[in-house]
């Protein structure tokens, strides 16, 4: 099983290096909208090569310790850990993003038949039984540790970096002029057009229109703006759709871009 998810995770590893989409990740499908979120990496690393290691550390531990009770221990530990950082994932693609991946579940079903098997193997004297109440607190604290970094860096409090003058000035031109930005929180494109303002985009004039999520209906601005696509930038009162570099919409909107400094 650990063999299986190396497999799995360094595929998807392979691909988000190069920038590719893996298979069955259509454009706008669920999967490309996990694979385009902030849950996708982790302190700037795919999340997939996390899962890598994990998956490498499972196999190493299955591979030695000097007793069966302290290969359990380690492959008890490591389970656990990627089962709770596996379902954690899971949830938060169905209730952040509105999507969920075939391959994620590909990689939740392993974790939980790797845990699922683990423990059936316990061996005499392992934990689980009388005594180990600390170990399984212990382990517990530690996969809550690592759930809520996770957490922590998909909402985007760790990006501390400061705003990029040409990015700053051309969101300050957007929102003097009354521009606007249609959006939806599941849509992939639109996450991606977000990041493309790293530090400016919370400052974006951007509109949800589907505050409900997916399959919710259209909010009344979107309705009435005859918003049909997303993302959808209104410019001068003309529609936009469609991927917008910071470049094209600085042409659209009459604004100077400036050349970069050397």
């Amino acid at each position: 099983m650990a063999a299986a998810g190396l497999l799995l995770t360094g595929y998807l590893t392979a691909l988000a290096w190069r920038g590719a989409a893996p298979a069955l990740c259509t454009a706008g499908s669920g999967c490309d909208a996990i694979q385009s979120s902030a849950w996708s990496t982790l302190l700037g690393l795919p999340l997939a090569l996390w899962g890598f290691g994990l998956y490498a550390l499972v196999a190493l531990a299955a591979a030695t310790g000097r007793s069966a009770l302290a290969r359990w221990r380690w492959l008890s530990r490591l389970s656990l850990l990627g089962l709770a950082i596996s379902v954690l994932l899971t949830v938060v693609g169905w209730i952040d993003v509105g999507a969920s991946c075939v391959w994620c579940l590909l990689s939740l079903l392993l974790w939980v038949a790797l845990f699922a098997w683990v423990h059936a193997r316990r061996p005499a004297g392992a934990p689980g039984r009388a005594g180990w109440t600390s170990w399984w607190l212990g382990n517990g604290l530690v996969a809550a540790a690592a759930m809520a970094l996770i957490v922590v860096s998909g909402s985007g409090v760790l990006d501390r970096r400061p705003e990029d003058p040409r990015v700053a000035g051309l969101v300050d031109h957007l929102d003097a002029i009354g521009a606007t930005y249609y959006g939806a929180s599941w849509c992939a494109n639109c996450r991606k057009q977000t990041r493309m303002f790293g530090a400016s985009a919370s400052r974006l004039p951007y509109v949800e229109c589907t505050p409900e999520g997916r399959g919710g209906p259209v909010a009344g601005a979107c309705a009435r703006a005859g918003v049909g696509a997303y993302p959808t930038w209104v410019i001068h009162g003309l529609h936009h759709p469609g991927l917008k570099t910071p470049e094209e919409l600085a042409q659209l909107s009459g604004y100077v871009w400036p050349a970069r400094r050397e």
